[in-house]
């Protein structure tokens, strides 16, 4: 057990609840994850921070800092943070209308969009609203991140084909220039980049174990420099990163001024809901592997602190990434360190191998995000949502689109605020249905399905949802309905098995729906009542007015009782299908 003091540091110390799982073997397997994992952070980095208009070594910077705050003040054993396709696309969205792409003043508010996305994620955290992103569909993330694919792919075609493509240009403006000037295309780049895309493919699918980013780069970067120093690169056109300072993360700060926090306050709220959503989903997903619960709140703290602290430290907007957190756990990580120890030896790469990218083509780092952007298209779940859902189709078709068309961070709020209007359509639509017995079943269960018989006095009716203010409009409609296909039968037994929540609404339904019946010489009755529902009633005065001996905690006690004191027997007698084990035999008499 616990004692208080030690529950407390363990809240603002998270790293000590996981600190006696560090032991000798532990560390040998954390330490060759971790180099591992720095390694495929190397380009990836440089990748990401040219998806969000970044100079290239602050995508090596945000996968530093960041990683190491995460990991420790996070709740999950394996996951990896730091720079993502998806949010850096939505941080060049957001910050390239305010400034000049790679200037001093659009890293400037890149770094300030980390802290902002970070405080957010902090109070988030501190308030347990770690169950939020829940409420956030899988369909509107897999739409977005399809749009994002499509994004990233057209915003590198310029780089691919060597294609001049005015900055700034959205979508349709991009593909317009590209089929208007292809006479223009460069075919040294071309090749480039081709060379380049054909190698990552071949090791994709025929070396899966292999990184395909490493060797796909270092082939194309190999024939880019052969071309360069053959044909001098005024002839190629073959234009290259550029050397990458070899130092480790500088010093920065935030301009919060209050014009900035305005202009960045949307985008930042935009990217903390993608940001949380990808890190507690790729969390939870390796949790289901390793068998470990993961704390939805205690992550949105860790990953708001890295975001604050790393935008100290030079970096953009992080979170977590699926990619290098599932080779985590795929290379043996025992605990968080593995992340700690790849963010140390990537401080050491940089420090050695960051000159090298002098050498690097903006053609190989085209063909490479081609990849990423092919990887990042789900087409199993897109091709499950099509099949199993209309409503889920066009919600993810309408992500999708407003992604490609619209500003990014309002596409995001597109698709929540659809998710969540499709959430509480279902919800104020909960199944209304005859509930009967099966009479081909030996025990006659009963069945919601259409074409049993019915007994001509009493409606069986199970509602599968909550009875709240938002549903009552619906549920009144279909008794309605009911009452109006079955006349002549008074009495209503509502079977509450699927009611999990009632409110004062739903309850004032109910009262109104029992005086109606008794109006008509009927009444209704309930059976099977959760707890939770029985004392909303109760405490509400409810109860009373329905009848405490209308309430039953069974079908069959319900049932014995109105057959025996409520149904007509004279009309029972002449029912010639005896629908209920309750119903008297048909032996002349009742």
């Amino acid at each position: 057990m616990f004692c208080p003091m030690e529950q407390r540091l363990n809240k603002i110390f998270p790293f000590l609840t996981w600190k006696s799982q560090v032991n000798r073997f532990s560390l040998r397997k954390d330490t060759l994850a971790g180099l591992v994992g720095a390694i495929i952070v190397l380009p990836q980095g440089v990748a990401f921070a040219t998806i969000a208009g970044l100079p290239p070594e602050y995508g090596l910077y945000s996968a530093i800092v960041p990683a190491i705050i995460a990991a420790l003040w996070g709740s999950s054993w394996h996951l990896v943070s730091g720079p993502t396709t998806a949010i850096s696309l939505v941080v060049f969205a957001s910050v390239s209308p305010m400034a000049a792409v790679g200037s001093a003043e659009y890293v400037g508010l890149a770094i300030t969009l980390s802290f902002l996305v970070g405080a957010i994620q902090l109070i988030m955290g501190w308030m347990q609203l770690g169950s939020l992103v829940n409420f956030i569909s899988h369909t509107v993330v897999i739409g977005f991140t399809a749009g994002a694919a499509i994004l990233i792919a057209s915003n590198q075609v310029k780089n691919f084909f060597g294609i001049a493509v005015p900055q700034g240009s959205s979508f349709s403006e991009t593909w317009h220039y590209f089929f208007t000037n292809l006479a223009s295309m460069n075919w040294y780049v071309v090749l480039v980049g081709a060379v380049t895309l054909v190698v990552g493919i071949a090791v994709k699918t025929w070396f899966r174990r292999i990184p395909y980013m490493i060797p796909a780069i270092l082939a194309g970067s190999v024939l880019g420099f052969f071309l360069n120093e053959h044909y001098g690169a005024a002839m190629t056109g073959i234009r290259t990163v550029g050397s990458i300072p070899a130092t480790l993360p500088p010093v920065s700060l935030p301009e919060l001024d209050l014009e900035t926090v305005g202009m960045l306050s949307s985008s930042a709220l935009a990217i903390t809901l993608l940001a949380l959503t990808e890190a507690v989903a790729i969390a939870r997903a390796v949790g289901l592997k390793s068998g470990q619960h993961i704390d939805g709140s205690q992550e949105f703290i860790g990953q708001g602190a890295s975001n604050v602290i790393g935008s100290f430290f030079s970096a953009y907007p992080s979170s977590g990434s699926f990619n290098r957190s599932g080779l985590n756990f795929e290379a043996g990580a025992k605990t968080p360190l593995a992340s700690v120890f790849a963010s140390v030896f990537l401080a050491v790469i940089v420090l050695f191998v960051a000159p090298l990218a002098a050498f690097l083509p903006l053609a190989v780092m085209a063909a490479v995000l081609f990849l990423v952007a092919w990887g990042l298209v789900d087409f199993h779940h897109i091709r499950s949502i099509v099949k199993a859902s209309r409503s889920e189709s066009a919600l993810l078709l309408v992500t999708f689109v407003s992604t490609l068309l619209i500003e990014l961070e309002f596409a995001i709020f597109i698709g929540i605020l659809l998710s969540l209007a499709l959430y509480l359509r279902r919800a104020a639509r909960p199944a209304v249905v005859r509930y009967v017995p099966d009479p081909e079943h030996p025990k006659r269960k009963f069945s919601a399905a259409e074409n049993l018989p019915l007994c001509p006095q009493l409606e069986t009716v199970r509602i599968d949802g909550s009875l709240f203010f938002g549903s009552v409009e619906h549920v009144e409609s279909e008794f309605l309905r009911l009452e109006s296909a079955g006349k002549g039968r008074k009495f209503l037994l509502l079977v509450c098995t699927g009611i999990s929540h009632i409110d004062l609404a739903g309850a004032d339904m109910l009262v109104h729906r029992a005086e109606r019946l008794r109006k008509a010489g009927g009444d209704l009755f309930l059976s099977n009542v959760n707890p939770v529902v029985l004392e909303v009633l109760e405490s509400g005065g409810y109860v009373d007015v329905l009848g405490e001996e209308n309430i039953f905690t069974s079908k069959s006690e319900v049932l014995a009782a109105i057959v025996k004191k409520k149904l007509s027997h004279e009309i029972c007698a002449s029912c010639t299908a005896r629908i209920f084990h309750e119903c008297p035999e048909r032996t002349g008499g009742v």
